[in-house]
């Protein structure tokens, strides 16, 4: 090495720093203000469009995605700033009702933000003291709100982890024996889901080795909420077939009509059976800070676990999931437990069971408690409770009004926020036993999508369902909403359908 410090060899300068921090700092200031204009501010402005839409092939140039040998200047730095701003979804836009999230709330965004700037894991207590402390509080909160004093639980990438987080622990507590020995060493399992739960539990079955010829499918009601009867029959037709049934998952809010499973009935034939019983309340599960609402999941106390997605209902922002357990044995980590000594030492200087990594079945993890115990601190759990109420709110008066107007056919009336209908335009009206209706009015949907789009004044998904067309699903969800607001969609679909 010579005295200038520069290795000769890789002509890499060692006593130099790679970055400006000067520049840094310039360019992170004033990306941050074309974040609060263009995002935030034109983001949430009912005159902006909530999306600027172009076909890939446009977009792929506008951008200039190609990644070269040579750095940018900082001005077009910004540009590149300012050009994903505007060519993305606005999801904070009022007129965003595509997802089960939407909409912003300051102080989890604040949240946010200072966990991607000390961009610490979750781990250990050495690394992030605060936010260990932290995720226990929150956790320790919101099973409260389930109904359990003591139990655990673990934040998750996501509802569909979460999700298999429950299938996982209770394999291990079905057949503990798994873990070591493999799937070999146990009985085929069955798991038993209703028609209308999340994708994510057949994926499970299939990232865990157990299947998804072995996912039992359950029926549902017109409502779409789980059939009792169907469950205990699908049971009985698993053993039939020499299958241990080990797992039930019931719903609550499911993702197309916001339907809730019957839990307390649930709860009675799992504990006939001896088998975990697990609910999927990643959409539904925030009614549980309403007194008005939280009825809708009654019984979900009796269950073995829950998962939880705040990033929905509550707007913490993506993402913010948990997986929560009533069990107080420790199942969690002897399930996924390592015992990697290089990071878990069991002699370190302080109480090691505040280091909860071993519980995961990740090693480096986002702070994901930060955003809601900030927003919660905010507002509190009154706040969030009059956010749950008011979406209920909104959704029974766009249902009142769409019944009021003869282009709209809602599909179902369900318990929830997500609103499902069809748009009936004047072409169809009267001509329902035409041998072509459905087939027309399948096409109607996918149409009106693509001008909504185009024209950036609203995002509502569509989908169909088992022998329905095409149908719109519109989800309640931003507090920005009003009732103008609720008008203006039905304003506006009326607009983009009356010449189909």
């Amino acid at each position: 090495m010579s005295s200038s410090g520069e290795y000769m060899n890789g002509h890499v300068h060692l006593e130099e720093s790679d970055m400006d921090e000067s520049d840094g700092k310039l360019f992170l200031t004033e990306a941050f203000n074309i974040i609060m204009e263009e995002i935030l501010n034109k983001g949430r402005d009912l005159k902006e469009k909530v999306c600027e839409w172009k076909d890939p092939d446009q977009l792929r140039s506008l951008l200039d995605l190609e990644l070269r040998d040579h750095g940018e200047c900082h001005e077009k730095l910004l540009q590149r700033v300012r050009d994903v701003a505007k060519y993305s979804v606005k999801t904070c836009h009022p007129r965003f009702f595509n997802q089960l999230f939407a909409g912003v709330d300051y102080h989890a965004l604040t949240g946010r933000l200072i966990t991607e700037t000390l961009n610490t894991s979750q781990y250990t207590y050495e690394v992030a003291p605060v936010f260990v402390l932290m995720e226990e509080e929150v956790i320790s909160k919101l099973r409260s709100l389930v109904g359990w004093s003591e139990g655990d639980g673990i934040f998750c990438p996501g509802g569909s982890m979460s999700n298999m987080y429950a299938i996982n622990v209770a394999r291990y507590w079905a057949f503990p024996q798994v873990k070591t020995k493999g799937l070999w060493a146990a009985p085929r399992m069955a798991i038993f889901t209703s028609q209308q739960s999340h994708y994510s539990v057949k994926k499970g079955a299939a990232f865990l080795g157990i299947g998804t010829e072995n996912v039992f499918i359950v029926q549902v009601d017109e409502s779409g909420s789980m059939i009792p009867e169907d469950l205990e029959a699908k049971i009985v037709q698993a053993k039939s077939q020499d299958a241990v049934p080990f797992f039930v998952n019931a719903t609550a809010g499911t993702t197309v009509q916001g339907a809730f499973d019957p839990l307390k009935r649930i709860a009675d034939i799992c504990e006939r059976n001896g088998m975990w019983m697990h609910v999927d309340a990643a959409w539904g599960g925030s009614v549980l800070f309403s007194k008005k609402h939280r009825h809708l999941v009654a019984g979900i106390e009796r269950a073995n676990s829950v998962t939880w997605n705040p990033h929905k209902m509550l707007l913490t922002g993506l993402q913010c999931s948990v997986i929560l357990f009533r069990d107080t044995t420790n199942l969690l980590m002897h399930c996924h437990s390592a015992k990697a000594t290089y990071l878990f030492q069991q002699d370190k200087f302080y109480d090691t069971s505040l280091d909860t990594g071993d519980k995961s079945i990740q090693c480096g993890r986002k702070v994901d408690c930060l955003k809601l115990w900030l927003m919660w601190k905010a507002i509190g759990a009154s706040g969030l409770s009059q956010r749950v109420d008011k979406a209920f709110a909104l959704t029974r008066y766009l249902v009142e009004e769409m019944e009021k107007r003869e282009n709209f056919q809602l599909v179902c009336k369900g318990p929830f926020v997500n609103v499902c209908f069809w748009f009936i335009p004047p072409s169809l009206k009267g001509k329902e036993n035409s041998p072509d209706y459905q087939e027309r009015l399948s096409k109607v949907a996918p149409v009106i999508k693509e001008r909504m789009m185009k024209r950036g004044t609203m995002m509502v998904g569509y989908q169909p369902m088992d022998e329905h067309v095409n149908f719109f699903r519109m989800v309640v969800v931003s507090p920005q909403l009003t009732t103008k607001d609720m008008d203006f969609f039905l304003d506006e679909m009326e607009k983009l359908g009356k010449d189909l």
